[in-house]
């Protein structure tokens, strides 16, 4: 009979971990799945925004993110291969290593795409949020692969105040936001963002630290399901404030809590899930507002 308490050890011993499906799998290692959930959440929040992005903007966003993750792959598995106590190298990053020569060819072309897609078709008040989006980003590169620079300097400072989980998290979301913010028009639109782009920036924050107390099995289980099921409890209470008068940001709402339980569930069951498993559906519990893309609202 097996004790109701046993150590990760005991039950990895106990328990052969299951192995997902390939294509899951290759969803992320190929890094496919950042992006897939930008573009979902890009799509929802301006679902629940009530406006449609400009063209070619969603299909910008996918670019961007995939390229942006592939080049922090590659460049975290060189550093990685050059010394493995400045970066434990996980599956990910070998995949990326060894189709190196083919993954930054297609990162170069997807950049070349999402300026031929986004840069003639925006104007300048377009053009502010992008370019502040775009600076962070630079800066948080050159903090985290870069020498001694400024860069680096700017993010220990803000390090010091945030973690770099909730830095990753805070530039997704508002890349996220980018499309549904160029279209919004009026303050309604504005606010009906409000809540969801907390939650997202929330649950960005959240799925980051989760895959990092699970690559570096800290005991944190508790604290981290305890965490998740928060951010799920906070999701339901702001998406019954706001049933009544933004249905669709409320549905929105509902979806974050629906992810961020999914998370905990994750989290609960991590030992019993082979490795690159269980990070591919720590991001695969991030695309439920898929379920809501159609649905009419108010």
């Amino acid at each position: 009979m097996i004790p109701l308490i046993a150590s990760a050890a005991e039950v990895r011993e106990r328990y052969t971990p299951v192995d997902g499906p390939r294509i899951l799998k290759l969803w992320h290692l190929a890094s496919v799945d950042a992006p897939t959930v930008a573009v979902a959440w890009a799509s929802a929040l301006a679902w629940a925004a009530h406006v449609r992005p400009a063209p070619g903007m969603v299909v910008t966003l996918a670019l961007a993110v995939w390229a942006i993750y592939v080049v922090d792959r590659l460049l975290d598995a060189r550093t990685g291969l050059r010394s493995r106590e400045l970066h434990p190298l996980r599956e990910r990053h070998y995949f990326h290593w060894r189709h190196r020569r083919m993954l930054g060819g297609l990162a170069l072309a997807a950049v070349a795409g999402a300026a031929w897609l986004v840069l003639p078709r925006l104007g300048a008040s377009a053009l502010r949020p992008d370019s502040a989006v775009a600076m962070a980003t630079l800066i948080y590169f050159g903090g985290v692969h870069g020498g001694r620079g400024s860069a680096r300097r700017v993010l220990r400072r803000v390090g010091a105040v945030i973690s770099r989980e909730c830095v990753v998290g805070i530039i997704f979301t508002a890349g996220c936001t980018l499309p549904a913010l160029t279209a919004a028009v009026g303050v309604r639109d504005l606010m009906a963002l409000a809540g969801p782009v907390c939650a997202l920036a929330v649950l960005a924050c959240l799925n980051v630290r989760a895959i990092a107390c699970w690559e570096a099995d800290e005991p944190r289980r508790k604290g981290m399901t305890r965490a998740a099921l928060t951010v799920a409890g906070l999701a339901l209470v702001g998406a019954a404030v706001l049933m009544r008068v933004e249905a669709r940001a409320a549905g929105l709402l509902v979806m974050a809590a629906a992810s961020a339980a999914l998370l905990a569930l994750l989290d609960r069951k991590r030992d019993r899930l082979e490795a690159v498993t269980l990070r591919a559906a720590a991001d695969l519990v991030l695309l439920t507002p898929l379920v809501l893309l159609g649905w009419p609202g108010r």
